[in-house]
């Protein structure tokens, strides 16, 4: 089993035109010179991501999916823009090669940026990582650093100071998710409105230190040094990077985090190795954000709370591609389970059970 990251065959509906791509490429990335193939990577349920070498130069290409997108996603002029900006401060970030809106390369706008190899954690730990408690520890606080890092970047000062709008974000969040949930709904999911009504009756006011928040920052979304698999190389997918308050960007990844003690139906959704031997709890995570930013974090369940509806939110929309035959991946048919798993996690934290 391979432990690094690696692309594959192209998924049937999602191909590519090859030659126009490739003389796309040529003419706008310097130096380019060798024999050009396209692969793609298989992960993910979001912006379509190609794997593309020519030569010796291995470069991604990401575009959007296929069919409905919610109108603010998958903006790649957007993501283009927030990588040019922040690789030169924060060079996590992969560099961004070339953009283009010609929609006669793909019938979209697509960009390409560097490879950045490395590992990328799935559901699983692969057991050739060797991956100890004392590792996994590691992780997670070069996660929270690394995270509270971007929080606290001046990003006036790189150029985002029109980015977002930090004053009313938290507001604007709970509203626009709440639209595009109640938007994509299928007839085969809950309603939310609980949950949703919640959320709009306990929100906290504005942050007093808005910074950069990635809004998808979780392990498959980071890159691992595969001689050290604890040290960060890479964070990827930046499609809905934006200015916010930090404590909603905390909120939406443990969204994702699965503690060993969970409920078994919250189990049966995990989807990164979050209850490894070693790996903190959602409480230990939010305490040492605490502790790394002298914030005072007595009240997590609002923003724990916008992060499992946020996750739901997010997989209805995929599954509402699948529902009305838009995407054949199989896999997205599974989402309309971890949409009801999720508003059942989401209404615990409503009731008072903890997070």
């Amino acid at each position: 089993m391979a432990i690094v990251d690696e692309p594959s065959g192209i998924r049937e509906g999602e191909e590519l035109d090859n030659a126009a791509v490739e003389q796309f490429l040529r003419d706008t990335v310097p130096g380019l010179s060798g024999a050009f193939s396209i692969k793609q990577f298989p992960s993910g349920f979001s912006n379509l991501t190609y794997f593309i070498s020519v030569g010796g130069q291995n470069m991604v290409l990401r575009r959007p999916p296929i069919g409905k997108k919610a109108k603010t996603a998958h903006d790649m002029k957007r993501e283009y823009k927030i990588l040019s900006a922040l690789h030169p401060v924060f060079p996590y970030c992969p560099q961004p090669l070339a953009y283009t809106e010609d929609e006669s390369v793909m019938g979209c706008p697509f960009y390409v940026m560097e490879r950045i190899p490395g590992i990328i954690l799935r559901k699983n730990i692969p057991r050739e990582m060797n991956f100890s408690a004392d590792h996994a520890r590691t992780l997670c606080e070069n996660m929270i650093h690394l995270h509270h890092r971007l929080h606290t970047l001046d990003y006036q000062a790189i150029g985002l100071g029109d980015f977002g709008k930090p004053e009313g974000y938290v507001r604007r969040q709970v509203e626009g998710w709440s639209k595009r949930y109640r938007d994509a709904r299928t007839p085969d999911v809950p309603d939310f409105e609980s949950v949703m009504a919640w959320l709009s009756a306990s929100q906290p006011p504005d942050s007093a230190a808005p910074g950069i928040i990635h809004n998808d920052y979780k392990f498959d979304n980071l890159v691992l040094n595969p001689g050290d698999p604890s040290e960060i190389t890479g964070i990827l997918d930046w499609e809905m990077a934006t200015i916010g308050d930090p404590l909603m960007d905390l909120g939406s990844s443990l969204g994702y985090w699965i503690n060993p003690d969970d409920p078994e139906d919250a189990q049966l959704i995990r989807m990164m190795p979050t209850n490894a031997p070693g790996m903190m709890t959602r409480k230990e995570l939010v305490a040492f954000y605490g502790q790394l930013s002298g914030k005072s974090i007595d009240n997590f369940d609002f923003y724990y709370c916008f992060g499992l509806f946020r996750l739901a939110v997010i997989a209805q929309q995929i599954y509402y591609r699948f529902y009305h035959g838009q995407t054949k991946d199989q896999r997205f048919g599974q989402l309309v389970f971890a949409v009801a798993i999720l508003e059942k996690s989401a209404r615990r934290v409503v009731a008072g059970e903890g997070w």
